[in-house]
């Protein structure tokens, strides 16, 4: 059966070990960490948030087999890995290498990788003191993107479960400003995209479909907003826009809690905007389950709006809201019958920002069914 819409979900692979995150936090630190110890912080907030399925390490092979079938079973088109890579090579990379990619039932659902090239902060857990430590930069020089894409094309792109969309290997870049300050200019930075576009036409594998991630509200530190984001994008030769959450379009207004159905139908309002923004280019409507960084701050500090990772959280993103989410997204879709009908998730698993679609003790599988009732595979 194929899906009447691709259906891809980020995933964010800090829940197995790291060297870097044994040097950080000490020998065998996950971010489940800090979803173990998350505490409610206000009247009302439901935390800590329970895996149903327990506190696993992904990149065991049998855990990521676990992950692929629900997602399959549920209607996902495909994984899209949150990626780094910094100027002394990669980080986070075992959940995909180990663990996706050595999966029994790894041709049932296709990957792609986004490549998350911000500064990496000290906020696991964060201190109220600003600005936070960097940890590493998100920019690199041409020699570290040229030997990230290298192993991109070696590793990732010849795999036969590469997510292609429109025939072209979707290659996704989280923030256009830090690739063009590592790479020094726009013009360099377009010299580079094309050099990559150029070693996967000699590997014999196509073509790129080069993405970018946009927004308009910065969240994490060190975030920069592009003016004229249309310019960029033609000047750097992009194919296809996204987005990766609703909490960077649309501001969280309440504190200590926003509207969950307030957010969506701003962000459905969004999708109907951008569709139609990005200088004709594909763009790809994203829906967020939830957002919730507070597991991400130091649990005996007063939570105030002091910013990420104290925010406001979004409220009532139940599975019933969740669906009504997809529903008004595949509408959207609907009346454009041009636009591809792709749709972007945060997220798989991102559990310290309150964002996931894997089960948890509350509510098992419901956020999952909700996928497969709106959007049921067809004969």
């Amino acid at each position: 059966m194929k899906p009447n819409c691709e259906i891809a979900a980020y995933y964010f692979p800090n829940y197995h070990p790291d060297p870097r995150n044994a040097k950080w936090h000490g020998p065998g630190w996950t971010e489940w960490n800090l979803v173990k110890a998350a505490t409610p912080r206000f009247d009302g907030h439901q935390q800590p948030k329970v895996p149903a399925w327990g506190y696993e390490d992904e990149s065991l092979p049998e855990v990521m087999e676990r992950k692929i079938a629900a997602a399959a079973d549920h209607g996902l088109t495909a994984f899209i890995f949150d990626w780094y890579w910094y100027e002394d090579g990669p980080y986070l990379e075992r959940a995909l290498e180990k663990g996706f990619l050595q999966a029994r039932n790894a041709d049932r659902l296709k990957f792609a990788v986004m490549w998350a090239n911000h500064e990496w902060q000290d906020i696991h857990p964060a201190p109220r003191s600003r600005p936070y430590n960097t940890l590493a930069k998100g920019t690199v020089s041409p020699k570290a993107f040229r030997e990230a894409t290298n192993h991109i094309i070696k590793t990732y792109f010849r795999h036969p479960s590469y997510w292609r969309v429109n025939g072209g290997l979707y290659f996704s870049i989280y923030d256009l400003t830090s690739l063009i300050a590592g790479l020094g200019s726009v013009e360099t930075a377009r010299a580079e995209l094309d050099g990559f576009r150029a070693r996967v036409r000699e590997a014999g594998l196509g073509e790129l479909n080069l993405n970018a991630v946009v927004w308009g509200v910065t969240i994490l530190p060190g975030e920069k907003k592009v003016e004229d984001i249309n310019g960029l994008l033609a000047q750097l030769g992009f194919d296809s826009v996204t987005s990766y959450t609703w909490v960077h379009h649309q501001g969280l207004t309440t504190f200590p809690i926003s509207s969950y159905a307030a957010m969506r139908d701003a962000s459905v309002k969004d999708a109907e905007q951008f569709l139609t923004k990005y200088n004709r280019l594909p763009y790809f409507p994203n829906v967020s389950m939830g957002w919730d960084p507070s597991p991400r701050t130091i649990q005996s500090d007063v939570y105030e709006n002091l910013g990420y990772t104290m925010t406001p959280i979004l409220d009532g993103n139940t599975p019933e809201a969740f669906k009504q989410a997809l529903m008004q997204f595949k509408a959207v879709l609907d009346c454009h019958p041009d636009a591809p009908k792709i749709l972007t998730i945060n997220a798989w698993n991102e559990w310290t920002e309150g964002s996931y679609l894997e089960p948890d003790m509350l509510t098992g599988m419901a956020y999952l069914d909700a996928i497969k009732e709106v959007f049921p595979r067809e004969r």
